[in-house]
């Protein structure tokens, strides 16, 4: 498989008449197909430190969907996922079809379980900042004498709470899953999710990529099974590092959004710092190019 070759326009929102709209998320918009399916559309919005920039990411749409359909064949096995592998084009009227080609999926509605399933290889980020702290990441005790972009001994999940729309996802433990979902469904996610990264990290390696952490949504159908539901592994929920230029102690180049983080963490509003709440800064032409150039090399090297 080849990259996908993205629409130069952007599409910022879709607009489709012949699907009730159930939801816009910071990236994709839900569309009813019935009372057991959901159309999912990509669009390309961006956000970071959980606020949607202004302007979109010309053709982000379609790769984070081309790539998430990618990873969902290589994780076949492991755990059901969503797809009901019915063509997005066939539930939307003729004129609409340019809006779902390419960036969509037609999926199983499902309930979903209000836990981000995280797994981390690798110390960055959040991780990084609470480990200089406690030692530990979300109640996972870690020895000393790690840095920045260090290496873990073994892959560790880190669970977050999903977060209402424009809030910031919390950090919780494995004991405060269990709270919230029961013993044996918090198990069995916690279990997945480290099967689940430890494969796509062997398969990336491979294509001199390092998959430093990831985070996974599930859930249940209704027989109560557990399935992988929404994206899997794209840049977005990922953090996708160049194996050949990785050095511990340093955080790495990456071909994920970290590149937008970076602008952004120097970027001002009005002649302040930006305080990372609406409205974000107005980007620059050059941050959205590279942003989506970023996006693309990883697509690129994944299938290649």
């Amino acid at each position: 498989m080849t990259a996908a070759s993205p629409n130069t326009s952007a599409l910022h929102t879709s607009s489709l008449q012949s699907l009730p709209l159930l939801a816009r998320g910071k990236v994709r918009d839900n569309y009813a197909v019935g009372n057991d399916r959901i159309l999912m559309v990509a669009s390309d919005r961006i956000s970071a430190f959980d606020v949607i920039m202004g302007e979109p990411i010309p053709g982000k749409g379609e790769l984070l969907t081309q790539m998430a359909l990618w990873w969902f064949d290589q994780l076949k096995g492991i755990v059901p996922n969503h797809l009901t592998g019915d063509a997005p084009e066939s539930v939307v009227s003729a004129d609409e079809v340019a809006q779902v080609t390419g960036r969509s999926m037609l999926v199983k509605r499902l309930k979903p379980i209000p836990v981000e399933a995280v797994v981390r290889g690798y110390l960055a980020g959040s991780g990084w900042k609470e480990y200089q702290e406690s030692r530990s990441v979300c109640g996972v005790s870690l020895p000393e004498g790690l840095k920045n972009a260090s290496k873990l001994p073994h892959s560790i999940y880190t669970p977050a709470a999903k977060a209402e729309m424009g809030e910031h996802d919390e950090n919780i433990t494995f004991e405060r899953t269990v709270e919230m979902i029961g013993q044996e469904l918090a198990e069995k996610i916690r279990d997945i999710s480290i099967q689940l990264y430890e494969r796509a990290a062997a398969i990336a390696l491979k294509k001199g990529i390092i998959i430093a952490d990831t985070k996974f949504e599930f859930g249940l159908d209704d027989a109560g099974e557990l399935v992988l539901m929404d994206e899997v592994l794209t840049p977005d929920s990922s953090r996708y590092w160049p194996a050949d230029s990785y050095r511990e102690g340093v955080n790495p180049p990456s071909f994920d959004k970290q590149f937008l983080r970076d602008w952004l963490e120097q970027a001002e509003v009005d002649g302040q710092p930006w305080g990372k709440s609406p409205p974000a800064p107005v980007l620059p032409s050059q941050v959205i190019a590279g942003t989506a150039a970023k996006y693309r090399e990883a697509m690129e090297r994944l299938t290649a």
